[in-house]
């Protein structure tokens, strides 16, 4: 067998490349390295057509709308042959950014050959740094607002559907695994969803910021060529002008704060999607939630009965990758030595391999929501069974009467015990109720112990049509 194998979805060292290509595709215009140098391009021909717009550079005369309009061609039509001629000038420079600089500097010569002695002020006053930056910034806006915001949104409208015609269905809770207040299906749904909504805002209000301003931030260079010019202002107009935010304190690097703070708000969101996972996985191995049969499926090789909760278990491992990475980048890309040192360059790379987990996770995670439904059999056995959780209303009540001690009266005649109907209605007979309290616990039973969670539920999933 040759040892260099064509590359294929077979052949892909990383299965985000290979078994989950399908579901990672809509990022690879985003944040593959093809996207990465079209970012950079962008940066390169959008600061040569700002300067070009500046009264204050001498020797690049102003541009026409028609002729901005070509320039920007260079970026908008930039396809894969494009980047292949970045990838051989980089094999001679040794230098990605530098490889694009002289790509830029012939596409705008060929495309407007009067510019051609002016195409020095491609890269003007530019460290490598204030591309990257910019580029970077730009692929991680588009990633979230095209690919991660509406994947989650369609994760949270899928537990919604489930949750909402639930918002009533009593269920049996579990507090360190014991049998605990009832609580309803749609509420416990409600919580994901209210937790989720709150995640994705934060990852939707992130600031992404960028910087030009030269080699170590100070815009050394600009000044000793134009020092008449009010860079910092400039500088911001600019990195605005892209959509992004301006951060005016830097080295030679974006310090990556933003990125930090970004990273761990999906790291929280994917935490969410986690617990409900392993509360999924186990609400299946109750049966609370029974698994749709998908046609040709199989759930063991061996044991042909089985229907494994694959989806939201493929979801967990991803999670923990994808957090890993996420977890790396924002802890090591807000440290760098001194002005600049390359190990960001490296770790950055990764930002794509670790959106490409977050989505096969919420993709996992929405199949097996959409494969689940609720044994309302199953559930209702188990809150019927469970006459024991009444012992909270029961003291609270005799609380509220002004009863001595009786929580521990309830603890004395029910801690560890498993009460049904007729041991509960024995058990009132032992205290001293009020005629009134009495007859509202013996109106009362499991099931119809749920406090106001069918609201809350509503509260956050709306009504059930």
């Amino acid at each position: 067998m040759s040892s260099r194998l064509p590359f294929s979805s077979l052949t892909a060292i990383s299965p985000l490349d290979g078994r989950y290509s399908k579901r990672t595709a809509a990022l690879a215009p985003l944040v593959s390295e093809f996207a990465l140098i079209r970012y950079r391009v962008r940066v390169e021909v959008e600061w040569f057509l700002y300067l070009a717009g500046l009264d204050e550079i001498a020797g690049l005369p102003a541009l026409d709308a028609p002729a901005q309009a070509r320039l920007r061609l260079i970026w908008e039509q930039f396809d894969v042959d494009d980047a292949e001629q970045v990838r051989a000038l980089e094999a001679e420079t040794n230098h990605d950014v530098k490889a694009v600089e002289y790509f830029v500097k012939d596409a705008i010569a060929q495309t407007d050959e009067a510019l051609k002695p002016r195409i020095e002020f491609v890269h003007f006053a530019c460290t490598s740094e204030d591309i990257n930056n910019l580029a970077y910034a730009m692929m991680i806006r588009d990633a979230r607002e095209s690919v991660l915001l509406p994947t989650m949104d369609r994760l949270i409208r899928g537990l919604r559907d489930l949750g909402r015609p639930l918002a009533t269905v009593p269920m049996l809770a579990r507090t360190h695994g014991q049998a605990a207040s009832p609580t309803t299906v749609g509420k416990e749904i409600a919580n994901v969803v209210a937790r989720l909504d709150r995640q994705a805002g934060t990852l939707r209000d992130a600031e992404i910021l960028g910087k030009m301003n030269g080699a170590v931030g100070n815009y050394n260079a600009h000044v000793a060529a134009y020092p008449a010019v009010d860079w910092p202002a400039r500088s911001r107009e600019f990195v605005t002008s892209l959509g992004l935010s301006f951060n005016e304190y830097t080295t030679q690097i974006e310090p990556h704060d933003y990125l930090a703070e970004l990273f761990h708000s999906l790291i929280r969101f994917n935490q969410v999607v986690l617990d409900f996972d392993r509360d999924a996985w186990g609400y299946i191995a109750l049966g609370y939630f029974k698994q749709r049969l998908v046609a040709g499926e199989t759930g063991s090789s061996t044991m042909p009965h089985k229907v494994n909760p694959i989806d939201f278990e493929n979801s967990e491992g991803n999670i923990g990758l994808a957090n890993a990475i996420l977890g790396h980048l924002a802890e090591k890309l807000a440290v760098s030595r001194w002005q600049r040192d390359l190990s960001d360059s490296t770790a950055l790379r990764s930002v794509g391999s670790a959106f490409g987990h977050c989505l096969v996770a919420w993709d996992s995670a929405a199949r097996g929501i959409g494969k689940i439904a609720v044994d309302r059999n199953r559930i209702g056995t188990d809150v019927d069974a469970a006459w024991e959780v009444l012992s909270e209303a029961v003291q609270t009540i005799l609380r509220a009467g002004g009863g001595l001690e009786p929580y521990e009266q309830l603890k004395r005649l029910t801690r560890g015990r498993h009460l049904d109907e007729t041991v509960y209605l024995a058990l009132l007979d032992e205290l001293q109720l009020s005629p009134e309290d009495r007859e509202r616990l013996l109106r009362l039973t499991p099931e119809e112990y749920t406090g106001l969670a069918a609201q809350l539920a509503r509260g956050v999933l709306g009504d059930d049509p």
